[in-house]
């Protein structure tokens, strides 16, 4: 894998393999004091995600949500212990919503393909099909590409700045906690090489405007709504390859 010299999150000695309390499990720390409770995965606001992009679609073209799809949006979110900022997708190019497309690659069904001159990613699914998303991918000089497989997945994961981050912006904490401000979003999928942290992750965002451009550290970012349901859809040991 050719690495940029920035990536998305410091590296954790000792936690190679395993996730820790935090990455785990979600808290408002302003609002939630003391032990962390657990999360509940649910289909449901991918199922609900997908019903109200496919009633827009069927719509005329850039047409926004109406009222009743977002606030059947907003209820299907409404478990997530943070909140998930409905993205407008009328504002975006319409390439980039979630589509089921012929898949332009053989790799076996469950494998994550990222071509970033596109600013797609691609799951591939049975019968030749694929999952298609749009995504931001590395800035110039960040960018990077090789394979690596899902070690590990997290549910509003805890960013930690890299040193290179934090020298180009002393002000960036140590850590920054879940929430719709953290830059790694609602999922994150962490992907790694031989059993050690490549730093790189798939993720979602606290920017969604990137979505289409050269943005990130290195990083594939999605829009938290894409990413949650890519997140279901994919196992530990996923194989990705960006091209």
């Amino acid at each position: 894998m050719q690495k940029a010299p920035f990536r998305c999150e410091q590296r954790q000695v000792g936690r190679v393999h395993r996730d820790s309390a935090d990455e785990l499990r979600l808290v408002d720390c302003a609002d939630l004091p003391g032990r962390p409770s657990p999360v509940r995965i649910s289909l449901l606001p991918v199922l609900v995600f997908l019903t109200a992009l496919g009633a827009c679609s069927a719509s005329a073209p850039g047409s926004a949500l109406t009222e009743s799809q977002l606030a059947s949006l907003k209820a299907a979110y409404a478990a997530e212990p943070h909140e998930v900022r409905i993205v407008d997708r009328s504002k975006f190019d319409p390439r980039f919503l979630p589509t089921v497309v012929p898949s332009p690659f053989y790799d076996p069904a469950g494998t994550i393909v990222v071509v970033p001159e596109e600013k797609f990613l691609y799951l591939i699914e049975p019968d030749g099909m694929a999952r298609r998303y749009g995504v931001a991918v590395g800035a110039s000089g960040h960018a990077w590409s090789g394979a690596a497989e899902i070690a590990r997945k997290a549910v509003w994961p805890v960013w930690r700045p890299t040193d290179d981050m934090r020298n180009d912006a002393p002000e960036l904490p140590l850590r920054v906690d879940p929430g719709a401000h953290n830059p790694l979003g609602a999922r994150a999928l962490y992907l790694y090489q031989g059993g050690r942290d490549t730093l790189y992750r798939i993720h979602g965002t606290s920017e969604p405007w990137t979505i289409g451009t050269d943005a990130s550290s290195g990083c594939i970012r999605m829009f938290n709504e894409d990413v949650i349901d890519l997140y279901e859809r994919v196992e530990t040991g996923a194989k990705v390859r960006v091209i």
